[in-house]
């Protein structure tokens, strides 16, 4: 059965870890929220074993519905829930994107109640959206984007499924709807109005009017995270831990895959260490790696307008988002810094060209 995290048991974990290979019988356990998760709840569970082989975990992390009944809501009316399920259990095997181990996840479809229970990735990190990443690890982040990009690329199969945004099969489900953003972006600036800049408003009103502009994309697709940010990212430590392990995976898509860069150096790394750099590390970090995987079919040239025109990504997740799961003084400072820091992606890039 699914579980909420108030709800677990030993047994229930037990049944958990069996499900994913591992015969251990969970004596006791103790239990710890953890991460910065907006529309899931995510909880460490440390265990204490009756019996157990020598490779069972000393603690796992489960991913369950927000405590928030706003974030429930929009989990279920945008998919997301079922669309993470749907990915640790058929896709993940074939994306070549670094994930966590999965030992049991499940959902009653058109609900909130779903688990997830997955491996404890630490002693490596989670990323901070508000601290952003070094050089080092945006350079890992871009190959692992690389990585889940040529994966699937051009694969007229994943058009018919249903639970992926943009598919065929998907349909409108999923997708924004141009109405529902220019109300969402006019009570943003109602709520975050004294803390936008000009040039944040004058992005925000030119995508809201001309978003049919930004979604007309006809290049080629590939899976895409949508919310390729530090936050969604765990990397290593001294202490040990993956390099890189990409989570959250609710949002995923079937489109332009460059998205996902532009999206995440957005808000990863500082525009004025950055903005000398951008294009050659792009190249060298991305574009090199989907070719070293068989992406042949994509002029750099392309890549780059692509580049460019989706730089407004990050920007209407921020404003879509903020109005459509619980409001906490993190949730606002962080969907400030990715608005600004979008803003400046877009003016640098001159992505205001793109919206006609």
């Amino acid at each position: 059965p699914i579980l909420y995290y108030d709800a677990v048991t030993p047994e229930w974990l037990s049944s958990v870890l069996r499900a994913g290979g591992v015969e251990a019988t969970v004596k006791d356990f103790t239990a710890k929220r953890v991460g910065t998760g907006q529309i899931g709840d995510s909880v460490r569970f440390t265990l204490e074993y009756a019996n157990a082989p020598a490779n069972a975990p000393a603690s796992i992390v489960g991913k369950f519905p927000s405590s928030s009944e706003i974030s429930r809501a929009t989990g279920v009316a945008l998919g997301n829930y079922e669309r993470e399920v749907n990915f640790y259990k058929r896709l993940a095997n074939t994306a070549l994107i670094s994930t966590p181990r999965v030992y049991f996840t499940d959902i009653i479809s058109g609900t909130a109640d779903f688990v997830l229970m997955m491996e404890d990735l630490a002693p490596a990190e989670q990323a901070d959206q508000l601290k952003g990443c070094t050089l080092d690890q945006a350079k890992l982040a871009l190959r692992e984007a690389a990585n889940l990009h040529a994966s699937h690329w051009g694969d007229d199969a994943i058009e018919d499924l249903g639970w992926i945004s943009q598919t065929r099969a998907a349909g409108n489900f999923g997708s924004a709807d141009p109405n529902a953003l220019t109300m969402l972006w006019q009570a943003f600036c109602q709520r975050y109005g004294d803390r936008l800049s000009a040039d944040a408003k004058r992005v925000g009103e030119a995508l809201t009017s001309n978003y049919a502009s930004y979604e007309a994309y006809t290049g080629p697709k590939s899976l895409v995270h949508i919310d390729y940010r530090p936050d969604n990212m765990m990397f290593g430590t001294p202490a040990g831990g993956k390099p890189i392990t990409v989570v959250d995976w609710q949002s995923l898509a079937y489109g332009c895959g460059v998205t996902d860069v532009t999206y995440f150096l957005a808000g990863a790394l500082k525009r004025d260490a950055f903005r000398g750099i951008e294009k050659d590390f792009v190249r060298e970090h991305y574009y090199e790696r989907l070719r070293e995987l068989g992406v042949k079919d994509y002029a750099f040239e392309d890549m780059w307008r692509d580049y460019r025109s989706r730089a407004f990504a990050l920007f209407l997740v921020a404003f879509y988002a903020s109005m459509v799961v619980v409001q906490t003084e993190r949730g606002d400072d962080m969907f400030m810094a990715m608005i600004h820091s979008a803003t400046d992606q877009a003016m640098d890039l001159d992505s205001l060209s793109f919206l006609k």
